[in-house]
């Protein structure tokens, strides 16, 4: 075994060549193919490959000039050494470590300290373009594979709802109240939990049938959200859930399933995801009412522009 966190098989059948192209997707596949393949490279390609096996944390964070700089060959070295490999190139080679740093089993704290590998190998520009990256994908992912069929069945159920109750505990507090905030702007049956000072226990004792709870929670996940959720679906009520899998623990249970990806090189899950479909679902909401939620609107704007509450344009 190599140093740092990807062990070196010596097993390279997982990554073998088919019509010129690889299937490795792991980082460990892709280091046992250098491995096999190290001996009949060439020398100076050699040396790059050396690099690499004896420094595998590195391939994720550190920039090609920065490796090939360490690894005493030009860039290109790195780009002909992944071409040799069936990659098309340097970012397709790195891509399995940068994917497996992602999602893998790492706990926050390791996430942290990948973080600060970033700033030790001084790749800031790296993070800034793997922070923009998977922004990028994680809105992308959401609005490919959210429907509106779904976003409006949950805005007709928070509507139809006798009250709905809006669950949001660490993390999700903020974005979850903001949708609440804006929300009872329009329908006047949204409810926070919890208040302040409160518990989700305390302030969902009277939910039952013809109530609605709307709950989000993501890995790790809060053991409040889901006792609360288990709770109101036992006393009757709806579940609408919003996670980030369907193994979470408030998905089985849910009467209605919405997926956000929580992505990031960051030491803990991004919520851009969650707050784009939690916007989407409050434009379903007003699109959903009748007249009475605009002129809700409108009063709250006119009192809030009487009271001047909001600073006057110039």
């Amino acid at each position: 075994m190599r140093n740092g966190r990807y062990a070196v098989s010596d097993l390279g059948a997982e990554a073998a060549a088919k019509n010129g192209k690889v299937s490795a997707s792991t980082p460990e596949a892709v280091m046992a193919e250098l491995q096999t393949a190290f001996a009949s490279l060439s020398p100076r390609i050699r040396a790059a490959a050396r690099y690499l096996l004896d420094h595998p944390n590195e391939i994720a964070v550190t920039s090609m000039r920065q490796i090939a700089q360490a690894a005493s060959v030009p860039p290109n070295t790195l780009v002909r050494l992944a071409q040799a490999l069936g990659f098309e190139g340097f970012e397709e080679f790195r891509h399995p470590f940068r994917e497996a740093m992602r999602r893998n089993g790492e706990s926050i704290t390791d996430r942290a300290r990948t973080l600060q590998d970033f700033s030790r190998a001084g790749s800031h520009g790296e993070l800034l373009r793997e922070l923009a990256e998977t922004s990028i994908s994680n809105v992308a992912t959401l609005f490919s594979t959210t429907s509106a069929a779904n976003l409006k069945r949950a805005a007709r159920m928070i509507i139809k709802a006798r009250n709905t109750y809006v669950l949001g505990m660490g993390s999700c507090y903020a974005s979850m109240h903001g949708f609440y905030y804006v929300g009872r702007m329009a329908i006047p049956n949204l409810l926070f939990v919890p208040q302040q000072s409160s518990l989700p226990a305390d302030d969902l004792q009277r939910i039952g049938r013809g109530d609605v709870l709307f709950a989000a929670t993501y890995r790790p996940y809060r053991r409040d959200t889901v006792e609360a959720a288990r709770n109101a679906k036992a006393s009757g009520a709806k579940l609408i859930s919003l996670t980030d899998s369907r193994a979470s623990p408030i998905a089985a249970d849910a009467d209605l399933l919405l997926l956000a990806p929580t992505s990031t090189p960051q030491f803990f899950p991004s919520m851009l995801a969650m707050i784009a479909l939690l916007e989407s679902l409050l434009a379903f909401i007003v699109s959903e009412t009748d007249n009475e939620a605009v002129a809700n609107i409108e009063a709250i704007h006119r009192n809030r522009m009487a009271t001047g509450v909001y600073w006057p344009d110039d």
